[in-house]
């Protein structure tokens, strides 16, 4: 067996994400930015925090930190994809939430922008994937509407198995197969994943034969991404899922090993909330340099205003905590949104994704040297373009006082995703700890 990328010790090196905040410290950006020592402030209680979530994994209440490690999940997964792969031409993710966001985001991050509209061939033969994540009917009718169902398999997805968006939508479609294919394509044609052992799901799946994959129960919904719920589309449509474990694998034990002063998620975590405790900077905005990382911008922003926005916190004492997540897509938004954070009201703190090598490079001609708007591109590349323009919008934020943060990936790959979820997601449980709440319950969504 051929030795993968991921075990090459310097190769994953050269993969390993950095979190740069200095832009977001009093030295640089004035009085708006945070000083050392409210960081060192924070050191005693995130080493109770640490000390909590080793206990939480070690007991089961945080299980999505065991996700990186699932082995025979992913055989699971081969298992069920290869005769999927044998006839299918589209398949379609029904779920909402945490059971969408993350597939939706991998596909995003790690396809072609045009994949689902290649040929079947450039596919390898792989299945275009689309996520109905709403019920509008105008929207759904029109998503199936393009699909040749007889080529279309479906991912009837929920944790509880009880989402009732997700079960009309099944309902329809499993209606609508046994018309046009029978009873016994349509089951064929349906995979379920949900809670292994309870809901409703869980039942059709026993019944009718469906074939089938759990969520753990210990894993919510919107940590779920790194469960069958997102690694199942993804492998279907060629992303290396052990790869993308594995990056979640390495950025787990970089946060184990480091004490929490040197922990990148504890930071994060602690910049986020001393910004929106002592700051009053109640808006995080999540602003990827890369187009196809707006996916895991719509997946945090779920993962963080769900987690953290509680009416109670653990004592039971109102405190209505957390900060909304706003995406941002540069340069996109730097003529949309960024006059706003530019100069209006001082309650955003903007967290940069940077990507520092891109897959492609695009050469721009020097076609027109006498015309001086044309001319100073000539001879350069977008790449450029686009670097300099992120510098110079972190920079002029810099001169207006405005703090930002950038979390910087070396390049795009199932491994460095793998990463970003992972910190991403211990960052929002250590920020719950700060907060004092409950990051793993929702009773606003249930309401």
């Amino acid at each position: 067996m051929s030795k993968k990328r991921y075990q090459d010790p310097k190769w994953v090196a050269d993969m390993a994400l950095s979190l740069d905040y200095n832009y977001a410290m009093a030295e640089l950006v004035g009085e708006h930015g945070l000083a050392a020592a409210e960081l060192t402030e924070l050191l005693p209680k995130l080493t109770a925090i640490d000390q909590d979530m080793r206990a939480g994994r070690q007991s089961g209440r945080l299980g999505f930190m065991e996700l990186p490690y699932q082995e025979q999940v992913v055989q699971e997964i081969k298992k069920i994809t290869k005769p999927i792969m044998e006839w299918c031409w589209h398949f379609v993710v029904l779920g909402i939430g945490g059971s969408a966001l993350g597939a939706r985001a991998l596909h995003q991050a790690l396809c072609p922008p045009q994949y689902n509209l290649f040929p079947m061939a450039r596919r390898l033969h792989r299945p275009a994937l689309w996520v109905l994540d709403n019920i509008d009917p105008d929207y759904f009718y029109g998503m199936l509407d393009g699909l040749e169902l007889r080529r279309t398999a479906f991912n009837v997805i929920s944790k509880s198995g009880s989402t009732a968006e997700t079960l009309a939508q099944f309902l329809f479609i499993y209606h609508l197969l046994k018309g046009r294919v029978g009873p016994e394509s349509a089951r064929q044609r349906m995979v379920i994943t949900t809670d292994p052992k309870k809901g409703a799901l869980r039942q059709l799946a026993a019944q009718e034969h469906f074939p089938s994959l759990s969520v753990p129960p210990d894993v919510g919904g919107r940590f779920s991404v790194l469960s069958p719920v997102g690694l199942l589309p993804a492998a279907l449509v060629g992303i290396d899922v052990e790869e993308l474990l594995a990056g979640a694998r390495f950025m787990d034990i970089r946060l184990r090993e480091g004490d929490p002063s040197r922990n990148p998620a504890y930071r994060l975590a602690s910049l986020y909330y001393l910004f929106a405790a002592r700051r009053g900077r109640n808006i995080l905005v999540i602003m990827p340099y890369a187009s196809t990382l707006a996916g895991m911008a719509d997946w945090f922003c779920q993962l963080w205003a769900e987690s953290l926005g509680k009416q109670s916190d653990l004592q039971g004492q109102v405190v209505n905590a957390g900060s909304t997540p706003v995406r941002a897509v540069g340069v996109t938004d730097q003529h949309s949104q960024l006059q706003l954070y530019m100069e209006g009201p001082q309650d955003k703190l903007i967290t940069f994704l940077e990507v520092e090598k891109s897959e492609h490079r695009v050469e721009l001609p020097d076609l027109y040297p006498d015309i001086e708007e044309l001319g100073y591109l000539g001879g350069h590349s977008l790449n450029e373009l686009l670097r300099v323009e992120q510098q110079a919008t972190a920079f002029n934020l810099r001169k207006a006082g405005r703090p930002s943060l950038t979390l910087r990936l070396p390049e795009i790959n199932a491994f460095t995703i793998g990463q970003l979820i992972y910190l991403l997601e211990v960052a929002t449980v250590a920020a719950a700890g700060l907060l004092g709440v409950n990051p793993l319950d929702q009773p606003g969504v249930e309401g």
